[in-house]
């Protein structure tokens, strides 16, 4: 049952601690990319079918595939991905900036270049939960972006397909080439490249621990998005709200993993109790319960603050992936909270919302990242390049305070590229 606890009892840094285990993988996922950049194809297909259970002929997702998930996705399915589609295209498609040129100066040009990477790569989960919504929110980014190829790769069944509800998602999102990939070695791959599968300039999207810990080792070699650490809701209600949502919406992070943080801060200590009870009502009939049963038992937590104020200020020390406002006047609330990763508002607007069709990505900054990262944006798949020309007679009149910094910094040579072009200029 989940616990419940007045502020007073509970330190700021505890409310989403996880109970997690010492990771064992680091050494595993070193062995695996070492393995991928030597042996290439031949890893990933014995990889496959030692993770997987799937002993694949052919790696990439073929034409004849594609056809066959966008018929079995049926109707109903894919107008509800085109219609999330547009709604993602539209929110983002305001992000896209352009570079800028300064040229106010006499003979001095400067400026910005906003330039897409060339090729990206999108991990998605398979297994369980196949995440259609992970396509969309990566890959549509990435091509208003203008990203020349979007390569993606997600692990296939043990018949060796891909989930039709994936396929049919990254056609509509206009993903380039597919990858029956998954795991660590997925991560390798898009690093490194193989006789298959294309190096990238950055791999994005979320996994499980060895996609996590994979994405960090490669850092470096690629560009990546984020380290995301276990999803986590935080849920600020008054005590008008319906405690049977507010049980929903905890319970709808609690499956996503064991090790999910599910929270609900409140002014009300009746809510509180309200909302005990009915989690437990609602965990008997949720199809994954085994794992929300867990998150909810381990990682869950309700506190009882003063007021919303103080309610406020607990979301801003924990800097949650998802925040939810139910309460009367969200709008009110929204311009104190500061670290969130994506804020939802009002008692209408649980987080599945955002996750799947509102349009704003649901990419987000974990473990308390929100304090100084953001959301998967157009601009992580893009790059930016300076520029700077300068005529002979706006360096001559620059040059003496050019020296004068290059001097202070004990850095002749810096000076000299200077004077060999001055000396004797007016």
């Amino acid at each position: 049952m989940i616990p419940i606890y007045n502020l007073d009892q509970i330190a700021p840094e505890e409310v989403l601690a996880r109970t997690i285990p010492q990771s064992t993988v680091t050494e595993s996922v070193r062995e695996i990319i070492a393995a991928v950049r030597r042996e290439g194809d031949k890893a990933l297909l014995r990889y496959s079918e030692t993770f997987n259970g799937v002993k694949l002929s052919s790696l990439e997702v073929s034409e004849e595939e594609f056809a066959f998930a966008l018929r079995a996705a049926g109707p109903e399915l894919k107008g509800a991905l085109e219609r999330a589609a547009i709604n993602i295209r539209d929110f983002h498609s305001r992000q896209k900036r352009s570079g800028f040129v300064c040229t106010e100066r006499p003979g001095i040009v400067t400026g910005q270049r906003v330039i897409p990477l060339e090729r990206v790569g999108i991990c998605v989960p398979g297994g369980a939960a196949p995440l259609a919504s992970t396509v969309l929110m990566n890959a549509i980014p990435a091509g208003i972006a203008g990203c020349r190829e979007i390569v993606m790769v997600t692990p296939a069944g043990p018949d060796g397909t891909v989930a039709p509800a994936v396929l049919a998602a990254a056609w509509l999102a206009g993903v380039h080439r597919v990858f029956k990939l998954g795991g660590a070695q997925a991560v390798a791959a898009l690093a490194y490249g193989t006789e298959s599968v294309p190096k990238v300039d950055k791999i994005v999207g979320p996994g499980g621990a060895y996609v996590s810990e994979a994405k960090r080792q490669v850092f470096g070699q690629v560009d990546i998005d984020m380290i995301a650490g276990p999803s986590e809701i935080l849920i600020i209600a008054d005590g008008k709200s319906d405690p049977v949502c507010a049980a929903a919406d905890l319970l709808s992070q609690a499956e996503h993993d064991v090790f999910a943080s599910p929270v609900l801060v409140t002014d009300s200590p009746a809510l509180a109790e309200q909302v005990q009870q009915e989690i437990e009502k609602q965990l008997a009939a949720l199809p994954r319960r085994e794992i929300a049963r867990r998150s909810i038992d381990e990682q869950g937590k309700i506190v009882v603050t003063p007021d919303l104020d103080k309610a406020v200020e607990v979301a801003n020390a924990l800097a949650p992936e998802h925040l939810e406002l139910c309460v009367d006047e969200p709008f009110a609330l929204l311009g104190q909270v500061r670290n969130a990763g994506s804020v939802f508002l009002g008692r209408s607007c649980p987080e599945a919302v955002g996750d799947y069709y509102a349009g704003a990505n649901h990419t987000l900054p974990t473990s308390g990242t929100a304090r100084f990262a953001s959301p998967l944006s157009v601009d992580d798949f893009v790059k930016t390049s300076q520029f700077i020309y300068y005529s002979a007679q706006a360096l001559a009149e620059a040059g003496p305070d050019i020296v004068c910094l290059a001097q202070a910094e004990r850095l002749q040579g810096h000076a000299n590229s200077i004077t060999v072009r001055t000396e004797g200029r007016t």
